[in-house]
C-alpha cells in the first residue's frame, strides 16, 4: 500500500498563503482543541489530524522553515522536521513536543480560549492544576484481576487483596539521590531538558529540538543514586487493600480505587487501581445476566402423577410444584431467586429445567408393575388406533 499523500500545509490549516503569524496560531489552536489525543482517546483518525495540523503549524509558524517550504515545498523540509526526507519523520512524539513547547498543555490552551474558569481548576485527568511541567510526573494506573464465586457475586463481598505497586522510597524520600547528596544539572543539556541541533541548508539554518536522552527531559541527573531504589525514587512493595464488591457484579465488572496505583516519579501523584472481576463457573447454576438456569432430575412417575420437589437456590432451597403430565425439559420459573440487580433494586429469576430420568436397571417387582402398566397402555393405544382408522374409513 502506497503512503498517504501529504496535504499542503496551508490547506491543512485552511489558510491563505499570505496568512500572518496570528492567523496561523489561531487556526492551529482551533484544530488542536478539536483533535488533541487527550480529548479523543483511542481515536487514530483524530491523532493523525492532530499530528498533521501540528506539523503544518511547526513549519508555517517558523519564518525560516516557512520560507523554505514556500520556495521548495516538501523538498525544502529535508531534515528540518527531525526525521526523514520530506518531513515524513515527524511523528506523534514530535507533535506533542511542539504543542508543549508553545502551549504547555491542553489545559493551558483552554485557558487561552476561555480563561482559567473554563477548566474549573482541573485538567482532563482530574488532577489539580499548577504542577510544574518539569516537576513530578503522575504515576501509572494498575490492574488487578480477582476471581470470585457466583455466591459472592450474588451476595456481595468484603475482602483484602495484595497488590504490588511502586511506592515512594523511604530512604531518599523519592529524590533518587543518596542521603546527603542532591540531583545535579544535566551536563548534556545544561539543565534545559532538551537538545538543539542545527543544520545548515544553503543560506538557511534549521534547528530541531529533542528531549535529552540522558536526563529524559528532567534537566537533572543523579550522580550518587540511592542504594535502596537505585536512583528510581520508588520501590516495588506489596500493598494490602480492603475492597467491597457490591451484589450483582458479573465478569468484566471493575472497581476503581483512587490513588492506589503506582506513585509517580519524584513524589508525583499516584495512579488508580482497577480491580477487574471474574466470576468463576458454577457446578449447578448457569448464569444469564441476572437470571439463573439449573436442571433438576425427576422420575417418570413424578412427571406423570405430579409432585412437589425441593430445588437448590443460591440462598438455600425452594419448594416447586411439578404438575401431573409434565414432559421432560419443561422449564419452570422461581421468581426473585436469581442475582440481585447491580444498578437498581430487585432480583432476577431462577429457571428450573426438569429432566425425566429413565432408569437403566430396575428391580423384579418394579419390572412386573411396569409390565402391567405396559399392558394397560397397549390396550389404550389399540383403542385409540381403532378410532383413528374408523375416522379415516368414515371419510372415504
Amino acid at each position: 500500500m502506497s503512503p498517504k499523500k501529504k496535504r499542503d500545509y496551508y490547506e491543512v490549516l485552511d489558510l491563505e498563503k499570505n496568512a500572518g503569524k496570528e492567523e496561523i496560531t489561531k487556526a492551529y489552536r482551533k484544530l488542536a482543541l478539536k483533535y488533541h489525543p487527550d480529548r479523543n482517546p483511542d481515536d487514530k483518525e483524530a491523532e493523525e489530524k492532530f499530528k498533521e495540523a501540528t506539523e503544518a503549524y511547526e513549519v508555517l509558524s517558523d519564518p525560516e522553515k516557512r520560507a523554505a517550504y514556500d520556495q521548495f515545498g516538501f523538498a525544502g523540509m529535508d531534515g528540518a522536521m527531525g526525521g526523514g526526507s520530506g518531513g515524513y519523520g515527524f511523528d506523534i512524539n514530535d507533535a506533542f513536543r511542539v504543542f508543549r513547547r508553545d502551549f504547555g498543555g491542553l489545559e493551558d490552551l483552554f485557558e487561552a480560549f476561555f480563561g482559567r474558569g473554563g477548566m474549573g481548576g482541573f485538567d482532563f485527568s482530574g488532577r489539580e492544576r499548577g504542577r510544574p511541567r518539569s516537576g513530578p510526573s503522575p504515576g501509572s494506573d494498575r490492574k488487578y484481576e480477582l476471581g470470585i464465586t457466583l455466591e459472592d457475586a450474588a451476595g456481595g463481598l468484603e475482602t483484602e487483596i495484595d497488590v504490588p505497586r511502586l511506592e515512594t522510597c523511604t530512604v531518599c524520600k523519592g529524590s533518587g539521590a543518596k542521603s546527603g547528596s542532591k540531583p545535579v544539572e544535566c551536563p548534556a543539556c545544561n539543565g534545559a531538558g532538551q537538545l538543539k541541533q542545527a543544520r545548515q541548508m544553503g543560506f538557511t539554518q534549521f534547528i530541531s529540538v529533542t528531549t535529552c536522552n540522558k536526563c529524559h527531559g528532567e534537566g537533572k541527573v543523579i550522580k550518587n543514586p540511592c542504594s535502596e531504589c537505585e536512583g528510581e525514587g520508588r520501590v516495588r512493595k506489596m500493598n494490602k487493600i480492603s475492597i467491597e464488591i457490591p451484589p450483582g457484579v458479573d465478569s468484566g465488572s471493575h472497581l476503581r480505587i483512587i490513588g492506589k496505583g503506582d506513585v509517580g516519579r519524584r513524589n508525583g501523584e499516584p495512579g488508580n487501581l482497577y480491580v477487574v472481576i471474574y466470576v468463576k463457573p458454577h457446578d449447578f447454576f448457569e448464569r444469564h445476566g441476572d437470571d439463573l438456569l439449573c436442571e433438576m432430575p425427576i422420575s417418570y412417575t413424578q412427571a406423570v402423577l405430579g409432585t412437589d420437589i425441593e430445588v437448590p437456590t443460591l440462598t438455600g432451597s425452594a419448594k416447586m410444584k411439578v404438575p401431573a403430565g409434565t414432559e421432560s425439559h419443561k422449564i419452570f420459573r422461581l421468581k426473585g431467586k436469581g442475582i440481585p440487580h447491580l444498578r437498581h433494586s430487585g432480583k432476577g429469576d431462577q429457571y428450573v429445567k426438569v429432566i425425566v430420568q429413565v432408569p437403566k436397571k430396575i428391580s423384579r417387582k418394579r419390572k412386573a408393575l411396569l409390565k402391567q402398566l405396559s399392558k394397560l397402555e397397549r390396550d389404550e393405544r389399540r383403542s385409540t388406533t381403532e378410532k383413528i382408522f374408523d375416522k379415516i374409513k368414515g371419510k372415504k
